[in-house]
C-alpha cells in the first residue's frame, strides 16, 4: 500500500515538474495563451493531465505539440489594416448603384407597358368578337324594329301580320310614319350610345302596302308624268318621290282588300287591266317607268298573308346584311370564318401548312380533294411547284406537269388531266388580276 501511495506521489509530483519545465520554456506569447486558456474554462489543444505517463521527456517533442495549438491573439501581431477607398471610387460605386436602381425601373416600366397593351388587346378582340357576335343574322334580327303605320291596321286581315310577328318574337311598334299605309325598319347600335340609349338607324327599305284604287291613282299620275316628259302634274305621288329623296327603296304591295281572293282565271296586272280598262302597252309602260326611273318595285299580292310572307323575308335579308358587308370589306371575302376554314391550323412549329396548301388547291372549280391532295404530295408546297415550273422548259411542258399525277378514289386510279394542271399552272403564274381561270 505504501508503494502505490509513492508511485502515485512520485507520478504527480514528476508531471508537475514536466509542467514547470515547460513553462519555462514557453515564450511569452505561450504562457499568455495558456493562462488565457486556463482562466475562460476552456480546454487546451494538447492536455497533459489526460495520459501524464505519456508525457513527452524530450524539449524538442514538447516544442512541437505546443506549437501544434492554435495561437489567440493576446497582444500578438494585428491583422491586416482595411484599405480606405478613394472619393472617385465611392463616386463610381455610387454611379454604379444608381444606373443599376435605373435600370430596374426601366424593366419595371417596360413591363407595365407590356401589361397594359396585353389587356387593351385582350379588350380590343373582346369587342371585336362581340361586334362580330351582334352581327351575325340570329343575333342581329334581335336588334331589328318592325315600324308599322296605324292606318294599315283598318284593314281586315292585318292582325296575321302581327301575329305572325309576335310568334317569332321579332319586335314591331305601331306608329306614325312619313308615309301612310307604310312599314318600315330601324336598327339599334349598341356600338353607338347617345345619352345612355342605344342610337337608332332607320333601314332604307320601306314596303308601301296600297289597295287597288290607290294604285290607280298611282298609275294616273305616272301616265300623265310620262305624258308630259317627266314633269310632275299630280299630287298623288309627291309624298312617295319625298321618300325616295331620302334614300329609300320602296316597294309597293298592291292587293284587293275588298275581294276575298283572286279570280284564278286572271293574273293580277290582268286583273289590273280589267278594272281601269288599260291596254297591256300602258300597264308595262307604267310598271317599267317606275322601276327603271324612280327605282320602285311592284308586287302585286293575294292577300295579307302573303303580305305578311313578304314583310318577313324583308326583315331576314336585313338581319342577314350586316355581316355579309363584313365580309366583303376583307380583304379575300371568299375566305370567310366558318367550319372549314377552322379545319386547316398551323402551329408555330410549321404543323398545317400542308393542309393550307391542300385547301389553296381546292379552291379552284372541280379540283376534288383527292386532286388536291395528289397534287400535294408531289409538291409539298407552292414554293416546290413554282421551282419546278422555272426549271421546266417550254410552256406547253409546264402547263402539262401536272397532267401525268395519279389521283386514286375509292379503288379506282385516274390522272389529274391536262385541264387542271394548265389552271394550276395559270393560278400561280398569272401576273393579271382579271385573268379567269376557267
Amino acid at each position: 500500500m505504501s508503494v502505490l501511495r509513492r508511485a502515485i506521489t512520485w507520478e504527480i509530483s514528476e508531471s508537475e515538474d514536466s509542467d514547470h519545465d515547460l513553462k519555462s520554456e514557453l515564450n511569452p506569447d505561450e504562457i499568455c495563451q495558456k493562462e488565457t486558456a486556463d482562466s475562460r474554462g476552456e480546454p487546451e489543444a494538447l492536455s497533459f493531465e489526460e495520459k501524464p505517463t505519456n508525457l513527452p521527456s524530450s524539449p524538442a517533442k514538447s516544442d512541437s505539440r505546443v506549437a501544434l495549438s492554435a495561437p489567440e491573439a493576446c497582444g500578438g501581431t494585428p491583422g491586416p489594416a482595411r484599405k480606405r477607398r478613394s472619393r472617385e471610387e465611392i463616386e463610381a460605386t455610387r454611379l454604379k448603384a444608381k444606373e443599376r436602381k435605373e435600370e430596374r425601373e426601366r424593366q419595371r416600366a417596360a413591363r407595365a407597358r407590356e401589361k397594359e397593351d396585353r389587356k387593351r388587346e385582350q379588350q380590343r378582340r373582346r369587342d371585336a368578337a362581340e361586334t362580330l357576335n351582334s352581327l351575325r343574322p340570329e343575333n342581329c334580327i334581335k336588334s331589328l324594329t318592325v315600324c308599322i303605320e296605324p292606318a294599315l291596321l283598318q284593314h281586315d286581315g292585318s292582325d296575321i301580320l302581327l301575329d305572325t310577328l309576335a310568334m317569332l318574337e321579332w319586335r314591331f311598334t305601331v306608329e306614325s310614319q312619313r308615309l301612310s299605309r307604310s312599314i318600315t325598319w330601324t336598327r339599334d347600335l349598341p356600338q353607338q350610345v347617345e345619352d345612355g340609349q342605344a342610337r337608332l338607324e332607320e333601314e332604307e327599305q320601306m314596303v308601301l302596302v296600297l289597295t287597288l284604287a290607290d294604285f290607280v291613282d298611282v298609275v294616273i299620275s305616272v301616265k300623265e308624268m310620262v305624258d308630259s316628259d317627266g314633269e310632275e302634274t299630280g299630287t298623288v305621288l309627291s309624298p312617295l318621290l319625298e321618300c325616295l329623296n331620302w334614300n329609300k327603296v320602296v316597294t309597293m304591295l298592291v292587293t284587293d282588300f275588298e275581294s276575298d281572293h283572286w279570280m284564278k282565271e286572271y293574273f293580277p296586272e290582268q286583273m289590273l287591266r280589267t278594272k281601269l280598262g288599260m291596254k297591256d302597252q300602258d300597264v308595262e309602260e307604267v310598271l317599267v317607268y317606275l322601276q327603271l326611273y324612280k327605282n320602285i318595285s311592284v308586287v302585286f299580292l293575294e292577300s295579307w298573308q302573303d303580305i305578311t310572307n313578304h314583310v318577313c323575308a324583308v326583315t331576314k335579308a336585313l338581319s342577314k346584311r350586316p355581316f355579309k358587308l363584313l365580309t366583303e370589306r376583307t380583304e379575300l371575302p371568299f375566305c370567310v370564318v366558318g367550319s372549314w376554314a377552322g379545319g386547316a391550323r398551323v402551329g408555330r412549329d410549321g404543323s398545317g401548312l400542308r393542309d393550307v396548301w391542300v385547301r389553296q388547291i381546292q379552291q379552284l372549280n372541280r379540283v376534288s380533294a383527292a386532286v388536291a391532295a395528289a397534287v400535294a404530295e408531289a409538291f409539298p408546297s407552292p414554293r416546290i411547284l413554282l421551282q419546278a415550273y422555272q426549271n421546266s422548259g417550254s410552256e406547253a411542258e409546264k402547263k402539262g406537269m401536272l397532267a401525268g399525277l395519279s389521283v386514286k378514289t375509292e379503288g379506282k386510279e385516274r390522272r389529274v388531266g391536262p385541264d387542271i394542271s394548265a389552271r394550276m399552272y395559270r393560278s400561280l403564274t398569272a401576273e393579271n388580276p382579271q385573268l379567269v381561270l376557267d
